[in-house]
């Protein structure tokens, strides 16, 4: 079949069209931002991938099936010219994803509104550990796996991150909707994505959904210690187990501890030790992350032929921790960029890059950093991007989670001349409530201007050990790279 992804340079467009050419379908695509790395990692596959949109190429290159990414909307010259002319059939990326690449498997579909991309990421780099070639689908760059995507073998599980936004501007059911699970991983339930949800409520009604559509031969792993996530049980129509720290878990992490050398923590299964765990990784959040790739991946272990539920009934109800899973793998996961991704290191200075864009992230985030490195200062540089954090909606949780830090710097708010004043991200209503919680905060006219206060401030001061964190869900203009670049050379003059 002859495919064309419209949008392709997305890191999930991208992966699924690499999945599709590995299927053996032939693949093309287009984009308006055609830039490495994904396109050299597209045509190194062998998919054409052309730069802009022309309807007369489309019409030229006559595919079977145009898969159309959410990012694209009315008003887009290839879609009105499909719109009008009906000469192709066309279908949402999780649509195709549905019929195409996970019709048929043993599906685990990672969901919650954090660490979706790095439980994904650890549940398919568990499973291979344990001598399984799963297929799998991360909307990251993991450094583990190597790779993004990879079809796997049939028979064995197929990960799959569960993304909770709309599938695309003529499907607005959430993306996980698609992805028939039979074990949906949900890790936890906030308030976000405020262009497409009204309220918390609303949030939850699509877990909801997602919950609906797990056999009762599947399984559904819940964080047991998520208030957010209460409201869904019970759930009569299939089986639950529970993951936390508190008591009353399935599973639970016990004996938690951080510090300049790492984490360590013990997993416990009915209360008995299943693994113990020292990883580089940090923060509790990371330690839950791991605790719901491994039950995950056990249960994706056990048979789901209802002719198999003597063996199945036997691991749920004995309290013997599970021996099929291996866990020390965990001690080597290297995680996934962007992620908590240190990009320098060194005695006097600490360069982090985050996606963070949600105040608890941000928040788990800095308290991880305080545990690790106590004696460093902590200037945290916060991009206001994404369609909700540019706006006003969780300023308060913003606010809160950037006084943790000793130093912040507020980027440029994202395409802020959409917003009216009364919706956009108040940022100097944000830096006069750091500056009465004892933390400096400060802005600028543009993200350069805020790249050369950050070299001045954090450059000059060897001394004392600093740490830098980026946390952006976009370029931040490219200041990252700039600064790391600035830094090195500042290392090399202090030496």
């Amino acid at each position: 079949m002859k495919l064309y992804f419209m949008g392709i340079c997305g890191t999930a467009m991208g992966n699924a069209a690499l999945l599709a050419r590995s299927a053996g379908h032939e693949v093309v695509g287009s984009d308006a931002g055609v830039y490495p790395p994904m396109s050299t990692v597209l045509q190194e596959a062998g998919i054409a991938v052309h730069e802009g949109y022309d309807p007369g190429r489309l019409q030229k290159i006559a595919p079977d099936l145009v898969v159309i990414g959410n990012a694209l909307s009315r008003g887009h010259p290839e879609i009105e010219w499909l719109w009008e002319s009906r000469a192709f059939a066309c279908v949402s990326l999780p649509g195709f994803l549905a019929d195409h690449v996970l019709k048929g498997r043993k599906n685990i579909v990672i969901a919650g509104t954090h660490g979706k991309t790095t439980t994904t990421a650890m549940t398919a780099f568990l499973l291979r550990e344990n001598e399984c070639d799963p297929g799998f689908l991360i909307g990251g760059v993991p450094n583990d796996p190597p790779v993004g995507n990879h079809l796997g073998t049939p028979d064995d599980p197929f990960v799959i991150e569960g993304d909770e936004y709309d599938s695309a501007f003529f499907d607005k059911r959430s993306k996980f909707i698609h992805y028939a699970p039979s074990i949906a991983v949900i890790n936890n339930l906030e308030f976000d994505h405020a262009d497409i949800f009204r309220d918390l409520a609303d949030v939850q009604r699509t877990f909801r959904h997602l919950t609906r559509i797990v056999p009762r031969n599947g399984w559904i792993v819940l964080n047991g210690d998520d208030a957010n996530l209460k409201t869904l049980v019970p759930m009569p129509w299939t089986r639950v187990l529970k993951v936390g720290v508190d008591a009353g878990n399935d599973v639970r992490i016990s004996n938690f501890n951080e510090d300049a050398d790492g984490a360590t923590f013990t997993l416990l299964w009915r209360n008995n030790v299943w693994a113990k765990i020292k990883w580089s990784q940090p923060g509790l959040f990371n330690a839950r992350n791991a605790a719901m790739a491994a039950i995950a991946a056990q249960l994706s272990l056990l048979p789901l032929d209802r002719n198999n539920e003597e063996s199945v009934t036997h691991f749920v109800t004995n309290a013997s921790a599970p021996e099929s899973l291996k866990l020390g793998g965990l001690s080597r996961f290297r995680g996934v960029k962007r992620r908590q991704e240190i990009l320098l290191n060194t005695k006097g200075l600490k360069v982090i890059e985050d996606f963070g864009h949600h105040p608890t992230a941000l928040a788990e985030t800095l308290q991880s950093f305080r545990a690790r490195f106590p004696d460093h200062v902590i200037h945290a540089a916060f991009e206001p991007r994404s369609n909700t954090a540019r706006t006003r909606v969780m300023q308060t949780g913003f606010m809160r989670a950037l006084a943790l830090a000793d130093e912040v710097y507020i980027g440029n708010v994202s395409r802020a001349e959409g917003l009216a004043d009364a919706e956009r991200f108040d940022v100097e209503g944000v830096l006069s409530f750091l500056d009465s919680q004892g933390t400096h905060g400060q802005s600028a006219e543009n993200n350069m201007i805020l790249l050369e206060k950050l070299i001045i401030n954090t450059l000059s001061l060897f001394d004392t050990p600093q740490l830098v964190v980026f946390f952006t869900n976009g370029s931040f203009d490219g200041i990252i790279g700039k600064y790391v670049a600035a830094a090195r050379k500042a290392a090399l003059v202090q030496s």
